[in-house]
């Protein structure tokens, strides 16, 4: 029987930093260490979204962390759809965000109040620098872990076919907001959302044909950053896009059948992701964390303890990621769909999942459900 003195965990992203939060608060008696690739204070990308109720699961499992995180975070109770066409607003579909380096901050305040040592600007280039009795792989889609124990994690890595680029806004948004325009090269779309009081992300989405007809592929992120702020000028009110690591990507979709592999064990991005147009991402990371420090505390030992994370966890997270890709193929479409008129347009939306059924969308968007049956008998 292996017991738990130690436990190393490679990555600083919200996963890493909250499972070592976790093991101090929990596991007192066993000593962990983080350890990030990147500087103290670096991070790449803008804000993280949360569907409205997501973190009611961390304040029934740590009530402190989340209400440290809570009073930063911008909240809204509606979707707004821009359609060329018209607008249309969905209501009672809230979300929260938060900048994603404010909230590595708190977590990483978090972790060291309570202890935590974290190795920040040090790159692990082997597994075998990393000696405990429990090796966490939080280290995200280019995981070292899962490249090193890929025929055990084996893992599955395909990618959408639409291509987009994550900028940052400096005006902030009403509501998430998502504008889809038609340009002389083809259709594309932007997920926006503000993360702070005058600052939003800024996704700019299109399909290869676009992605191809404009060019993207060939410009630098000033060139295409200043592009895509002249095509979606009016949302954006004439303000230019900024950039932090804003290449254009195709979407990962990874999915693997092991999330361990004898001592070590994988969460987060480094073991699944989860499409962007759900924002559940970050949220899945941290219920990844609970998941696996739930195991540890169950069992007294860690084979037992990381047997019992493998069995139950995969399912449930496996249920977001299937619908987070269902979401992400309707986007694959989007250019089609935009010929439908704004408001049969956001009912397709909503319907996009399959899980959606006439009752539901009535209990969580009553006046959109009322003014789409209306247009429908309306129109007979």
């Amino acid at each position: 029987m292996t017991k738990l003195n130690t436990i190393e965990i490679l990555g600083g992203g919200p996963g890493g930093l909250y499972t070592a939060i976790l093991v101090r608060r929990l596991l007192p008696h066993v000593k962990v260490r983080v350890t990030e690739q990147n500087p103290e204070g670096a991070t790449f990308g803008f804000g993280v979204v949360f569907s409205d109720r997501a973190l009611d699961f961390l304040k029934a499992d740590d009530p402190e962390t989340h209400d440290l995180i809570v009073p930063h975070m911008e909240r809204w109770q509606d979707m707004t759809l821009n359609h060329p066409e018209g607008q249309v607003t969905l209501d009672g579909v809230g979300f929260t965000a938060i900048g994603r380096l404010e909230l590595i901050e708190i977590l990483r305040e978090r972790a060291q109040a309570l202890g935590v040592e974290i190795r920040f600007d040090t790159v692990v280039r082997s597994m075998d620098d990393l000696q405990a009795d429990l090796v966490i792989g939080a280290d995200g889609l280019n995981s070292l872990m899962r490249a090193t124990y890929e025929d055990r994690f084996r893992p599955t890595l395909e990618y959408f076919d639409n291509h987009f680029a994550w900028f940052g806004a400096t005006i902030p948004f009403d509501t998430l907001t998502q504008t889809f325009i038609r340009t002389e090269n083809g259709p594309m779309n932007a997920h926006h959302y503000r993360f702070a009081p005058n600052l939003s992300t800024f996704i700019v989405e299109c399909d290869d044909a676009t992605y191809k007809a404009w060019g993207f592929g060939q410009m630098d992120e000033l060139e295409s950053a200043k592009l895509c702020s002249q095509l979606f000028g009016e949302v954006l009110k004439g303000t230019e896009l900024v950039t932090n690591k804003s290449m254009w990507r195709q979407f990962p979709r990874l999915w693997c059948d092991s999330w361990v592999a004898g001592r070590y064990a994988l969460l987060g991005d480094a073991v699944h992701t989860a499409h962007f147009s759900i924002g559940s991402g970050t949220r899945l990371a941290l219920e990844d964390a609970i998941a696996l420090i739930n195991a540890l505390l169950q069992y007294d030992d860690v084979d037992e303890a990381l047997a019992a994370y493998d069995a139950a966890r995969p399912p449930i997270a496996r249920k977001i990621v299937d619908a987070a890709n269902t979401s992400a193929t309707w986007y694959e479409n989007f250019g089609e769909k935009m010929r439908l008129a704004p408001m049969d347009f956001a009912h397709d939306y909503l319907m996009r999942s399959g899980r959606m059924t006439p009752d539901r969308l009535r209990a969580i968007a009553p006046k959109f459900a009322a003014d789409y049956e209306a247009q429908s008998t309306a129109q007979g």
